[in-house]
């Protein structure tokens, strides 16, 4: 399997795209198989809801193959279409927030160092089901410290760290320069470091930290 998910003798990525601009519309789904997985986990760490998820993937799908005529060939496939699904996120959570508002209308009133010092820490589902249960409850805990970033932190960390972006390709995505990149990084690893620290310190019987 290619890096970007195609089998040996297939297409790439890229000349999926380019086949899609030229409406051969039978390679879309091959597109779709590479990256629904990716994409769909991507967008569920991103908006913190899987049933949300769900619905900005189908949109970015069909977004795709609405902007085909758009993507620059020669352009590297991953970053455009990672510019499509973070664009469809962003606008799902602006309409999520406005039915909020709705609902609720006077609620009160936010280098290449990947520190791994954080990411060291956050195991991987062992083999054994016994293994299982407190892994699985390691993941939530880092779930629930990814709630403490705001949303350009979180947009970051989870396009490099999670989806396995390089900086620049990140950069490209948000169409933000390289530098703000690493500075949103900086600043999110430092506080998902103090968190993390904090949710697993341990207790003593009250529950105080020790």
């Amino acid at each position: 399997m290619n890096r970007d998910g195609a089998s040996p003798g297939s297409p790439s990525d890229e000349d999926l795209l380019a086949r899609l601009q030229r409406g051969q519309r039978e390679w879309f789904g091959e597109l779709v198989r590479r990256y629904e997985r990716e994409l769909y986990s991507y967008l569920w760490r991103y908006l913190g809801d899987a049933e949300l998820a769900a619905d900005v993937f189908q949109n970015t799908c069909v977004a795709i193959f609405k902007k085909i005529k758009y993507y620059e060939r020669g352009r590297a496939a991953k970053p455009w279409i990672y510019t499509v699904a973070t664009n469809q996120a962003i606008d799902a959570m602006r309409q999520r927030a406005r039915r909020r508002e709705q609902v609720l209308p006077y609620a009160a009133d936010g280098d290449d160092d990947r520190g791994e010092t954080f990411f060291e820490q956050v195991p991987q589902i062992g083999p054994g089901p016994e293994e299982h249960a407190e892994v699985s409850e390691q993941h939530q805990r880092l779930r629930d410290a990814l709630n403490v970033l705001n949303s350009s932190q979180r947009q970051v960390i989870v396009l490099t760290y999670f989806q396995g972006l390089k900086y620049q390709e990140a950069a490209e995505v948000l169409g933000i320069p390289l530098g703000t990149v690493k500075s949103r990084l900086n600043g999110a690893m430092a506080k998902l470091t103090a968190v993390w620290h904090e949710q697993n310190q341990p207790q003593d019987e009250a529950g105080q930290p020790t």
